[in-house]
């Protein structure tokens, strides 16, 4: 099975690349963040059109997540319900035994920020949903755009960007604590170049100069993780035209 994540910087602009992608790439389950529709705008007949079963939750101009899966979804959970939230971040089905989590933790904006201790929050509440799914679900997969560069190497400079949001102590500490539940670091499970990442600003001619981070993960618990086979960054949608600032991760799980 093949799982991935892709923050698409609004599914209205990049509806056709999520079909174009699908159709060279016919992945199980592919995870979806800041789709920034409300659910009567979300694109159901069309994705179900590319042969998926699609769940969503959405909110105008910001967030939303959705979870497109080739196989039917059962057990679906919007929103954390250990986490009251207006902002669509979060939702949960189970598909073929699995539980699959799609994710868009908060960005933070600057350390320190009130939006910096919500992100903290709602990762601390995500920890806690977290750990009584796993006593249920033995096979859970977390995806998404956590706006977490776990480690240096996943910075194209650590030192430019030492202390910011995105990398900073108590964010990493975060995602190790989430780690701590039982998963793994998909990605990491692998031999992998260096300098491989998943986000870069449009800014700057970033992605021409690879100046990016790493912070779009799958991690996978125990179980998954050792039925993993590969996981791998797929450049190719990011040059493509008016492409999302992210491009998909790809985990195989047989």
């Amino acid at each position: 099975m093949k799982l991935v994540t892709w923050n698409v910087n609004s599914l209205k602009v990049r509806l056709p690349q999520v079909l174009q992608w699908l159709s060279e790439n016919p992945v199980d389950v592919l995870c979806l963040q800041e789709t920034k529709l409300t659910d009567d705008k979300f694109p159901a007949a069309e994705i179900e059109a590319a042969g998926y079963h699609v769940v969503f939750t959405g909110q105008k101009t910001y967030n939303g997540v959705a979870i497109l899966s080739k196989h039917p979804m059962s057990e679906i959970v919007k929103n954390n319900p250990r986490f009251e939230d207006e902002q669509q971040r979060f939702i949960a089905a189970t598909i073929e035994g699995m539980r699959v989590v799609c994710a868009y933790i908060p960005n933070g904006q600057s350390v320190g920020s009130d939006k910096y201790q919500y992100k903290l929050r709602w990762l601390e509440a995500l920890h806690d949903w977290l750990a009584d799914e796993l006593k249920v679900h033995e096979n859970l997969a977390l995806l998404g755009d956590y706006n977490i560069a776990p480690e240096d190497r996943d910075v194209h400079d650590p030192v430019a960007w030492q202390g910011q949001v995105l990398v900073s102590e108590l964010e990493r500490a975060a995602f190790q604590r989430l780690i701590g539940l039982g998963f793994k670091d998909s990605f990491r499970l692998f031999e992998q170049p260096e300098k491989i990442y998943t986000w870069w600003d449009y800014r700057m001619m970033a992605f021409r100069r690879n100046m990016g981070l790493r912070i779009d993960h799958i991690l996978l618990s125990l179980p998954l993780a050792a039925r993993c086979t590969a996981c791998i960054v797929d450049k190719v949608p990011r040059k493509w035209e008016q492409p999302s600032d992210h491009t998909p991760v790809i985990a195989t799980v047989e």
